[in-house]
């Protein structure tokens, strides 16, 4: 969004005449969803979500205790692809838990003896695509509800990257390619098979990635799958640039799904 302002231009066009002026970016730091009854939808509150990663883990008691006693928003997953390894999430709307509560958590005396997989580790954000019919359930407590479901204990974690190119595209041409996408993942959503968790992390993650995606399920086929049957779509085969680390685990401590992602689900 922009604005033309009254400071000086700073050059004239070619050949005389009147002179260019400067044009000021203006932020939208504001979420936006779909109008409803002709209402716009907008929110300036989001979801932080993110994902540490540990080795040397030979009991995984200590681990769940000490992340109960937390009090935290977490689901802790024993990691499939290393015998020692866990992985924690925690989420939360405001992102000085991660600096706070969760530091604390992770130096404490259960975590003392693990070794931390920082190239593992991911933090991301949830946002808005301008369609959600219930902004506030997407990007407050839809998350919470699929990551620490009981029912839904499989988790594959991974970050990516488009190139460059995706964004000089028009808006049309964009929808268009992430539609296709989408279809897939509403496939397999709409058989109970997985849920994605879609987060942004520009400037956030240590390897300049774009977005963590979280895929959740009930079994852990299903999401071997979708990643499969999304690897020929457009977005994925033409404007990847890079993803992974991959992160496989399953649920063996959910946090209770809080109250307000509960309630709002059945009286949004």
């Amino acid at each position: 969004m922009t604005e033309k302002t009254d400071t000086p231009p700073v050059s004239a066009r070619p050949g005389g005449g009147r002179p260019a002026t400067m044009e000021r970016f203006v932020p939208d730091l504001l979420e936006h969803g779909a109008p409803v009854r002709g209402e716009a939808q907008t929110l300036d509150t989001r979801l932080f979500v993110q994902l540490h990663v540990f080795t040397g883990c030979l009991k995984t008691a200590p681990i769940v205790d000490a992340v109960r006693a937390s009090g935290l928003e977490a689901s802790v997953y024993a990691n499939l692809n290393d015998p020692r390894g866990v992985g924690v999430v925690l989420m939360s709307e405001d992102p000085r838990l991660f600096a706070e509560a969760a530091r604390g958590l992770m130096t404490g005396p259960a975590f003392a003896p693990l070794s931390p997989l920082p190239d593992f580790t991911m933090i991301g954000r949830t946002y808005s695509s301008g369609r959600e019919t219930d902004l506030r359930d997407f990007l407050l407590y839809r998350v919470r509800r699929q990551v620490l479901n009981p029912e839904t204990p499989w988790g594959v974690w991974y970050p990516l990257r488009r190139i460059g190119a995706f964004n000089r595209l028009s808006r049309g041409d964009q929808g268009r390619i992430l539609m296709e996408h989408g279809t897939v993942g509403r496939g397999y959503g709409e058989l109970g098979l997985a849920a994605d968790v879609r987060l942004e992390c520009h400037g956030l993650d240590r390897a300049d990635n774009e977005f963590v995606i979280g895929l959740i399920g009930p079994e852990l086929y299903p999401l071997s799958k979708l990643v499969k049957d999304m690897r020929p779509t457009v977005q994925t085969s033409e404007y990847i640039k890079e993803m992974g680390p991959f992160f496989v685990g399953r649920a063996i401590y959910q946090a209770p799904i809080p109250e307000s992602a509960k309630s709002y689900e059945s009286n949004p």
